[in-house]
């Protein structure tokens, strides 16, 4: 049977058990995984970024994992170029493509696509959202409608969201954005997806948190956060604001006990895992699943016995 449907993301978030169920999968189905968790890219930082460990990269091949050093810029319109890539060449190998990680920004833009947009300005949409507040949402389409008539007929005058952010992108770029789709500043995956939510109740999420935090010291944690010291690119490592390792550096430079880093280490771990609870039930429209037994039955029910057929040509210059 020839499968050319949608491709698998397994998502949800920090330390719920995304990787270790995929890797259970690929017992049953030949995969390969695409990294989409931001901090896996980075060059250097291991154990904090949680990377698949030698032994578990030699039994899945993993793409997009070690790709920036400290310090660089990668965008999510990058991104999208390079999971497709990735998704391409996997295909090509017949083997089936499953997208892991929980960094929101690069799953939404697989999904919905990004504009190449040199910066943002967070005051015009905050000033836009008080627009919208005081003026409603139809003098706000009727602006959409005058500098983008074109993308305002794609748009219902009661989406907010869509016709704050098309005028934000008009603001920002003095360019409309249906205009902006046709100019190649637009780039969203040449694939359709399916997203599988690895969501566990919420106090069993924040125990394997603070249990992760507790297995990452053991591991060397603390001296791998010096070594970034010695090597001279601790400020570059603290740009990439990278859970673990800026805590850590506070209690090496004096202003915290290592008891107190640890603890907001798994703080900030947890607040971050209920950021992403709240996106992904509000962004991401995909089957959610509280244990990764219930998971990986859906999965292998959805995709054993598939192969993908040719791959399709893509143009990613």
């Amino acid at each position: 049977m020839t499968f050319t449907g949608n491709i698998p993301v397994i998502c949800g978030p920090t330390g719920s058990g995304k990787t270790a169920i995929a890797l259970e999968i690929s017992k049953k189905i030949p995969i390969e995984i695409v990294s989409a968790d931001s901090g896996q890219m980075i060059r250097k930082l291991d154990i904090g970024a949680a990377k698949p460990s030698k032994k578990e990269q030699k039994q899945v091949r993993f793409h997009l994992i070690d790709i920036i050093n400290p310090g660089d810029d990668y965008s999510a319109f990058q991104f999208i170029k390079d999971a497709d890539r990735a998704i391409a060449e996997i295909i090509s190998r017949g083997k089936v493509p499953v997208v892991v990680g929980g960094t929101g920004l690069y799953l939404k833009a697989l999904v919905e696509g990004v504009f190449d947009i040199e910066s943002e300005d967070p005051q015009i949409r905050i000033r836009l959202e008080k627009e919208m507040e005081e003026l409603g949402a139809e003098a706000m389409y009727n602006k959409l409608k005058n500098v983008d008539p074109e993308e305002a007929a794609k748009v219902h005058l009661n989406n907010k969201v869509r016709v704050t952010r098309a005028l934000e992108i008009y603001y920002l770029t003095g360019w409309p954005k249906s205009k902006l789709i046709k100019s190649g500043q637009h780039k969203k995956s040449r694939f359709e997806f399916q997203f599988f939510s690895l969501m566990p109740p919420r106090a069993e999420l924040y125990e394997r948190i603070n249990n992760r935090v507790d297995e990452m010291l053991k591991n060397g944690l603390l001296g791998e956060t010096k070594g970034f010291i010695k090597a001279g690119i601790a400020e570059l490592v603290q740009k990439m604001n990278v859970i673990g390792y800026n805590e850590l550096f506070e209690h090496i430079n004096g202003n915290k006990t290592l008891e107190q880093a640890v603890l907001l280490v798994k703080q900030n771990s947890r607040r971050y895992a209920k950021r992403q609870f709240t996106w992904f039930r509000h962004q991401i429209y995909s089957e959610r699943f509280t244990t990764s037994g219930a998971l990986k039955k859906a999965f292998l029910k959805a995709y054993a016995g598939f192969k993908f057929g040719p791959v399709i040509k893509l143009d990613l210059n």
